[in-house]
């Protein structure tokens, strides 16, 4: 599961919104902070969720130093959010055996599971394809 940066704000007489810097024009809000802070989960997963029906690329989560250091983000209050709702899928593959053991030994050296390494290959063959 991914955790993406949220940034709570508030401009004086209005409510609280929050923001998504890795997705513009994801927002949310709320008349406090605690209802703005609870909507965040649901607005990334709706948000994200119409990306994936469109076929577009989600994109890694940008480090906390990295929106920190944006101007623009200077007196949000970042928290985290974790992606509810994107699901693994288990499969049943077949693959020659002197691969899978070749997947494993280089799964294993780079601190991998098997199926991350195997999701990782598919994306960046996608990406050149």
């Amino acid at each position: 599961m991914k955790t993406y940066i949220a940034l709570l704000r508030k401009e004086e007489g209005s409510s609280y919104g929050v923001d998504f810097p890795d997705f513009p024009g994801c927002i949310t809000g709320g008349e406090t902070m605690d209802v703005a802070y609870r909507e965040a989960p649901e607005a990334l997963q709706f948000h994200i969720k119409g990306m994936l029906e469109d076929g577009e690329e989600i994109p890694e989560p940008t480090s906390l130093d990295d929106i920190m250091a944006d101007p623009d983000n200077k007196g949000a209050v970042p928290f985290p959010v974790q992606v509810p709702g994107v699901k693994a899928k288990r499969v049943d593959i077949t693959v020659p055996e002197l691969v899978l053991r070749d997947i494993d030994v280089y799964a294993r050296k780079h601190s991998m599971s098997r199926s991350a390494f195997l999701v990782d290959a598919a994306l960046k063959v996608m990406k050149t394809g």
